[in-house]
């Protein structure tokens, strides 16, 4: 399928002056060329990929978990860890077939039953895999290596959802497969191209990953998710470094070799920097929000939500988190990804088009009928850009005289209430907090679950919204382009009514890393294929 298609259809100081860093120097490491020292954006708390969609966990679980179709760098999905499949009964039988000689971590073949599983738990957690588990009849073994998913309809679209690059599908053994989806996987089998060291994680400051033997590549180039996925360093450990000179020290003097987010401040300083690499390697970036809870008073009323839209200056929310290089960031983002085949511009003028207009919020709130209910505004203390977006979400609600309660505390603590409380105030619940979504997701209707309205059932903040529901069924259904985008743009023009999150611009983050780093695979922080010499 070609690039095109699949968008419309799935529809892509110098470092004397800083403080010298400590980084942890673990035991019994391999030698210096085979260890990769890499920084990540914050700790590592949640381990399980279905049960916390958080991004570092994304990102630690593609080195863990392998899919079973893969994102090429076309964004086309193709077999990963499946061999092949058929589609038979006019489309409402998939018959697909496991890869030989793949194995889990813990020397286990990978069968049909584990996959079956995988697929299983994951589509009770993800709202485009709960439309898929809607439409399913069945799914059967038929024998280690073949399994058949039989669908109520055609469903055309089944490998690229299963090749999610966020919120995915991993594969993991059977037993861990049955845990429900309120219960975290800690005991990590997986069955990608490395495998987690338990014994070596320490809480907020490392988690080490060791080269996996047993991993079977597919005999082709690595392309983003797809792919033959070759470890070529025997292992990798993340050290946390919250404080983003010292990161920025450590990288220069050569004791670590990757800083997956550098501080818009110290950007100018690491490009300067010798030895050191300053790229964005990851072109669809972020885009940010600031997610309400729709559960929750004051947010469940739809014109309070709408009433702070003339306070949104996008602006301000990216040289917050960027800095002053419009380069890297857009402060015209709707709900879909800036630039891409589907985007649209419709809805936009109902933002702030220059200095936020606090005084027209009060007055929308006094018509939306606020009472003076408070607003906890959940921030993480230690992830720099959501931090930044935070300070400036805070003086918003400040200005405009709500009653804010600016609740900050680690990323770990935040990510885990905003993404499993839905109780009130009074039982540890949210109002609001600062987020980002990958922009990979938001290429479409059909995978931007963020602009989704399920309900109870769907993505931290639960909104419930039919209308939006109803047109993105219109949108899977649709099988041509020119529908599609006029079914996009009927919900992004929905979806500045039903307020689902308050956009706050899109952006492209550099990654630094050392200049002996080479084949860093395009993207978001991969660990396969780059060499370090």
């Amino acid at each position: 399928m070609k690039r095109r298609n699949f968008l419309a259809l799935a529809a892509g100081a110098s470092a004397s002056t800083l403080a010298r860093p400590n980084v942890v120097r673990a035991q019994g490491s391999a030698g210096a060329s085979s260890v990769l020292k890499f920084v990540p954006q914050s700790d590592l708390t949640l381990l399980d990929p279905v049960f916390n969609t958080a991004l570092v966990t994304r990102n630690h679980g593609m080195m863990v978990y392998d899919q079973l179709y893969g994102l090429d760098s076309s964004y086309n999905a193709q077999p990963q860890l499946v061999d092949g499949h058929a589609i038979e009964d006019d489309g409402r039988t998939w018959r697909i077939t496991l890869r030989d000689g793949t194995t889990f971590h813990d020397g286990t073949p990978i069968l049909a039953r584990d996959a079956i599983a995988s697929i299983d738990r994951w589509t009770k957690a993800d709202v485009l895999g709960q439309n898929i588990r809607a439409i399913t009849d069945s799914m059967t073994p038929v024998s280690d290596r073949v399994f058949l998913i039989k669908l109520k309809k055609p469903f055309p679209l089944l490998a690229t959802s299963l090749a999610k690059p966020s919120s995915y599908c991993p594969v993991m053994p059977e037993r861990m497969a049955k845990n429900p989806t309120s219960f975290q996987v800690t005991d990590i089998v997986g069955s990608g191209p490395f495998r987690w060291v338990a014994a070596e994680r320490m809480a907020g400051s490392l988690a080490v990953y060791e080269r996996f033997t047993g991993y079977k590549p597919r005999n082709e180039p690595v392309s983003f998710l797809a792919g033959g996925k070759i470890a070529r360093v025997d292992r990798v450990e993340w050290h946390t470094i919250p404080d983003a000179a010292t990161a920025a020290a450590a990288l220069q003097q050569g004791e670590v070799d990757w800083w997956e987010q550098p501080t818009a401040d110290l950007v100018p300083l690491l490009k300067k920097a010798r030895n050191v690499r300053v790229e964005v390697k990851d072109k669809a970036g972020l885009m940010g929000m600031i997610r309400l809870n729709h559960l929750q008073p004051p947010f469940d009323n739809p014109a309070i939500r709408r009433a702070f839209l003339p306070a949104i200056n996008q602006t301000d929310y990216m040289i917050a988190s960027m800095g002053d290089d419009h380069a890297l960031w857009n402060d015209r983002c709707g709900f879909f990804l800036p630039g891409s085949p589907l985007a649209t511009e419709a809805g936009l003028d109902t933002m702030a088009k220059g200095a936020p207009d606090y005084d027209k919020v009060k007055r929308n709130l006094q018509e939306a009928g606020y009472k003076g209910e408070k607003i906890v505004l959940a921030v993480p203390t230690d992830l720099a850009s959501l931090n930044a977006m935070s300070e400036i979400a805070g003086d918003m609600f400040r200005r405009t005289g709500v009653n804010l309660d600016y609740q900050a505390s680690d990323w770990g603590s935040v990510a885990t209430r905003v993404m499993t409380n839905k109780d009130g105030l009074d039982k540890g619940g949210w109002s609001a907090w600062c987020n980002y979504i990958p922009g990979i997701i938001a290429l479409n209707p059909a995978t931007q679950s963020y602009v989704r309205g399920p309900g109870k059932s769907g993505t931290s903040g639960w909104p419930d919204l039919p209308k939006i529901e109803a047109l993105r069924d219109q949108f899977l259904a649709a099988d041509n382009l020119a529908d599609q985008k006029h079914i996009t743009e009927e919900i992004q023009l929905q979806a500045f009514q039903d307020i689902p999150y308050l956009p706050t611009g899109a952006y492209t983050p550099p990654t630094a890393f050392r200049s002996n780093v080479t084949g860093i695979v395009e993207g978001f922080p991969l660990f396969y294929n780059l060499q370090k010499s």
